[in-house]
């Protein structure tokens, strides 16, 4: 693909449309239990609102999050008032264009991510309905890059079959838990040999693991919310709390042996920022020497399999660009977060300018998309255009 503006979103959100489970879940077999849109009343609003429904549960929060598309970062109470370029992949080329980014990678947006709840026929059932609309982005244009999601609860040949499937639909990658187990009774941490048929389909295809913001460990690693907060003050919270679950999964997946184990495996941090990455690596060094866990199977160094196997995503900091060196340049990617509150849109550039001050031309390219380009298998033959609206 061609890269007009130089700019690639590492983590953004693709909303489905309303029927997307309808339209592809078996009506005869599932009746009501399939995602749809329903009408409901509720208390602070004196007119009826929608909301999703899965598995006859009406889900929390509103029909769509995307408050940044909606311009007065309100979030829509009814299907009809959210933006088409959320859901259609049409539109949305034109919301990239509009915020001057090439292409971007889709994780969930409400109702995705994972269906515990009616068992793992459901749940097989929602993820491959899932993952085919979720890759109309992909076939509708190359700027996007889907990532799929996994039937947690079938056993680990279907789980590996359905990833199989789902690149093959165009997806880029896997949305992956950080721990498997605190989500449902009877699922493995991610270093049981259980999941090593997965790790092996995915380093054999090329293609990423992803743990987005704290990928399942906030509501176990996190204070209890203060009941005194806004609104406001409660979603800073919930967003912050993201950068500091992550430092766990660093540790993690090195001293358990898994990056040793599968080398060629790549790893993605969305929405986790920079900030904490250089103390992390440091420490784990520190540990790594300290207690010869070379010894131990542990056999290359922390920062060099971090370097090797491991990026993080970012979208406001300077803290963590001043610290690259440390980190490591082409482990580095942006990230605009759109259509989600924290968003950059549509003036990404201008944060972009703003973090990258300073930073040298080769650098910059790699952080803001040579970087996801090569990760994501993109074509960089072309290069950014002379020119381009960068400036």
């Amino acid at each position: 693909m061609e890269f007009k503006y130089g700019l690639i979103s590492s983590d953004s959100h693709g909303q489905l449309d309303k029927d997307a489970f309808t339209a592809r879940m078996s009506r005869s077999e599932w009746g009501d239990k399939i995602p749809h849109i329903v009408e409901v009343r509720e208390d602070k609003y004196d007119f009826p609102v929608e909301r999703w429904v899965v598995n006859g549960e009406v889900q929390a929060g509103n029909v769509c999050n995307c408050p940044t598309a909606m311009g007065d970062r309100a979030y829509p109470q009814r299907w009809e008032d959210v933006p088409r370029e959320v859901y259609d992949p049409a539109a949305r080329v034109r919301a990239l264009d509009r915020d001057r980014i090439d292409a971007e990678v889709l994780f969930p947006n409400g109702p995705g991510g994972n269906y515990f709840q009616a068992g793992p026929a459901f749940e097989l059932a929602c993820v491959r309905a899932y993952n085919e609309a979720l890759a109309e982005f992909r076939r509708s244009s190359r700027r996007f890059v889907p990532l799929a999601i996994l039937p947690f609860l079938s056993p680990i040949e279907t789980i590996v079959a359905e990833t199989e499937r789902a690149i093959q639909l165009g997806h880029g990658g896997i949305n992956m838990l950080a721990d498997p187990s605190f989500a449902a009774a009877g699922l493995k941490n991610l270093s049981d040999p259980f999941w090593e048929p997965l790790w092996n389909a995915c380093q054999d295809m090329g293609v990423a693991v992803h743990l987005h913001a704290s990928a399942g460990l906030a509501g176990q690693l996190s204070l209890p919310q203060w009941k005194e907060y806004t609104r406001k003050q409660a979603h800073a919270v919930s967003t912050l709390r993201n950068f500091c679950t992550a430092t766990q999964m660093i540790p993690y997946l090195i001293f358990s042996g898994l990056l040793e184990k599968f080398p060629r495996l790549q790893w993605v941090f969305a929405e986790t920022g920079l900030g904490w990455v250089s103390s992390t690596l440091e420490a784990c060094d520190h540990e790594w020497e300290k207690r010869h866990l070379w010894t131990e199977g542990i056999l290359t160094r922390p920062s060099e399999q971090f370097r090797r196997q491991m990026h993080v995503d970012f979208w406001f900091e300077t803290v963590g660009i001043e610290l690259r060196g440390l980190i490591g340049v082409d482990n580095i990617m942006w990230e605009s977060d759109f259509p989600h509150i924290t968003s950059t849109y549509p003036d990404s550039w201008k944060v972009v300018e703003r973090s990258l001050a300073g930073v040298p031309a080769a650098e910059r390219e790699k952080v803001l998309f040579r970087n996801a380009a090569r990760l994501y298998g993109l074509n960089e033959a072309a290069g950014p255009l002379e020119g381009n609206a960068r400036t």
